[in-house]
């Protein structure tokens, strides 16, 4: 078990903890703290698919992948996605608690003045209402905006956002579909353009390619802010779907201060490959968990196993 410093603040969480196994090859279980046992347990059955099971054939060796901006002050903006070199693409969180629209405008200008040329894309977590996804979506017109990720909670809701956008902008459904017992149907009521696929939280790379073909939608394939050994399941996704059009979120090893790979999986000129993760076991020491934190993943190993076998 690791525990490792992020850079910056994201998704409220300043260190992210992690479960790191070996099977056939080495795999992650790392469900967010806030997840119950049931839907953890989709994650654990995603690490040990991807530890001791074969693996699709893949369709492509390699991946292009956006840069990933937390919900920072424009004084930071520049420091973050500098860690990314070159990109084509920027996700740009928004709506993180205790901010307003207008901080989101701003930081959203400060990327588009920074590189004038890139692909926005703005990720809500499903934190907008209709009205203030609307009012922010009113303030877009002059940005290169690719898409609007969950930008708000549930299926009516984006049915109605995208009703009242009209086409304006493509709409992602995330949340709805890792999270829903029935991503089929963010598809029956015409409630998104894209799906987001995550490996862990969709069960596996096989089962995130079947939920993939069953929906219909095009797909984006983006990590859970994972280690390297996480991320080798994501991108091993990326590289089987059948198709492949947008650029992925799997460049997130730069939001964490430390990782537990020898050959981190860090993008070269946006691009990643799949490739077997060297896990450094002096590095699994440097970032390993304190004893509380060891005993409360062991426990909630257990519980995901548990569920897994009923």
């Amino acid at each position: 078990m690791v525990s490792i410093p992020m850079r910056t603040k994201f998704r409220g969480l300043t260190r992210r903890e992690s479960v790191i196994f070996r099977g056939e090859r080495w795999s992650e279980f790392s469900p967010f703290l806030e997840y119950s046992d049931q839907e953890s347990s989709q994650w654990l059955r995603a690490a040990l698919s991807f530890a001791h099971e074969d693996l699709p054939e893949l369709k492509r060796d390699q991946i292009r992948v956006n840069a990933t901006l937390p919900a920072v002050g424009n004084d930071q903006v520049a420091e973050v996605l500098r860690r990314y070199e070159r990109f084509e693409t920027v996700k740009i969180k928004v709506a993180e608690i205790g901010q307003s629209l207008i901080a989101d405008l701003s930081r959203i200008q400060e990327v588009a003045r920074l590189y004038p040329n890139a692909k926005i894309r703005l990720d809500a977590n499903g934190g907008y209402s209709v009205q203030q996804a609307l009012q922010l979506c009113d303030q877009l017109t002059d940005f290169n905006i690719e898409y609007l990720e969950q930008p708000v909670k549930t299926i009516d809701e984006m049915v109605q956002l995208r009703k009242a956008l009209d086409g304006r902008y493509l709409v992602c459904a995330d949340e709805l579909i890792r999270k829903s017992s029935d991503p089929q149907a963010v598809s029956d009521a015409q409630a998104a353009d894209l799906i987001m696929l995550k490996a862990q939280p969709l069960g596996g790379v096989h089962a995130a390619i079947e939920t993939s073909r069953k929906i219909g939608l095009r797909s984006v394939v983006s990590s859970a802010i994972e280690t390297s050994v996480g991320l080798a399941m994501g991108i091993y996704l990326a590289c089987a779907l059948d198709e492949l059009e947008f650029d992925c979120g799997l460049g997130t090893i730069n939001l964490l201060a430390g990782d537990v790979a020898r050959n981190s999986l860090k993008p070269r000129d946006s691009i990643l490959r799949p490739e077997p993760v060297e896990v450094d076991q002096a590095l699994l020491e440097k970032y390993a968990a304190s004893p509380e934190r060891q005993a409360f993943w062991r426990n909630r190993v257990a519980s995901c196993l548990e569920l897994l076998e009923t």
